[in-house]
């Protein structure tokens, strides 16, 4: 009998119907279902777990797990399929720390579960395997993720290749959510998706300014979709569920945390082909986000403000530290996106 992480193939194909693509083959079933489990093994961004993955496949990966292989036998492993520039001897450190993680986890009830609540909310998993799998998150190589759950329109997923990521400060100023909302309305109205995290502040009006317009909006959760986060945004992330995508690395059943907020900040970067940080203050978290789109060589524009205003002290750390540019209207925000066409070119069009 053939078995997929230990289970029966005929039951995992069962369990993952609701989840996947009606034409999916049973070797896209059995990679996708082995990512599932490695999302219920894994904290996101395990850089070991990436490279094993990577390096073996996330079906066999699971397998040496299972048939518990010793770390210097799956070293040998990773280090006979891909060229790493790392020392042998850390490589099994590193191997065998992650065993310590993965093992006490190892269980297929927990992944069944998370897939079969996901199914019943009408979610499905994407995965790198897929053809609209967002290709900028590869740019995160080991520290990527095995995958995506996400819930709303599928045929959506393929605009994140012309997107924005705009973040900002939870605390956010009058200011900060005029610039937001007059900016962003115009950005989504020129088929460009509007990705950011669902938080308080800037990131709801980023929001609640693209679904204003009919634009195209994405949300990434710091837990998994069935969690919706924070609990006062439960009607905006429905409301992006119907035209858009509300997306989480961690599979149902997570809850948010400090170091997963962190973690899905990478996603936004990343994804995206630009970041605009709309408003932040000396220690916003968006500027988390900032730092990993500036570590991808993305380009990263910043909003200024008064000089005045702590709630911008953040934004011009950025313009000071990094390389950041100085965006003030929509179009100028346009310009960040690789190929755009001029903004003014646009509405002359339309006109």
């Amino acid at each position: 009998m053939t078995t997929i992480c230990g289970l029966p193939e005929s039951a995992v194909t069962e369990y993952m119907k609701p989840v996947r693509q009606q034409d999916s083959n049973s070797s896209e079933i059995a990679t996708s279902y082995s990512r599932a489990v490695w999302g219920t093994l894994t904290e996101a961004g395990d850089r070991v777990a990436g490279l094993l993955v990577s390096a073996v496949g996330a079906r066999d990966s699971i397998e040496l797990l299972i048939h518990r292989r010793t770390a210097h036998e799956i070293a040998r492993i990773v280090q006979s399929r891909i060229e790493i520039q790392q020392e042998f001897s850390d490589l099994v450190e590193d191997i065998a720390e992650g065993l310590q993680r993965w093992i006490p986890r190892l269980s297929s009830r927990d992944a069944l579960n998370a897939v079969v609540h996901a199914g019943h909310l009408g979610a499905f998993l994407l995965t790198p395997e897929d053809e609209d799998w967002p290709r900028g998150l590869d740019d995160l190589a080991a520290h990527a993720p095995l995958g995506l759950w996400a819930r709303g329109k599928r045929d959506v997923v393929s605009k994140f290749s012309r997107s924005l990521g705009v973040v900002g400060a939870r605390a956010s100023t009058g200011y900060g959510e005029h610039v937001t909302m007059e900016t962003v309305s115009t950005i989504a109205q020129q088929d460009i998706a509007i990705v950011s995290g669902a938080a308080y502040g800037i990131d709801g009006m980023a929001h609640r300014s693209a679904l204003a317009v009919g634009g195209t909006t994405m949300a990434f959760l710091a837990g998994g979709v069935d969690r919706f986060y924070p609990s006062g945004h439960d009607a905006l992330l429905g409301r992006i569920m119907e035209s858009g995508l509300v997306l989480a690395e961690s599979p149902c059943g997570y809850s948010p945390t400090k170091w997963r907020f962190l973690l899905r900040n990478r996603l936004i970067a990343a994804s995206t082909q630009a970041t605009v940080v709309m408003e932040a203050g000396w220690r916003s978290g968006s500027l988390n986000t900032a730092n990993h789109a500036a570590t991808l060589n993305r380009p990263l524009g910043v909003v200024p403000g008064p000089v005045t205003s702590a709630s911008s002290a953040g934004c011009h750390r950025l313009l000071r530290e990094y390389d950041a540019i100085c965006v003030t209207t929509a179009a100028e925000m346009c310009e960040l996106l690789p190929e755009h066409t001029p903004l003014a070119d646009k509405l002359d069009d339309v006109e």
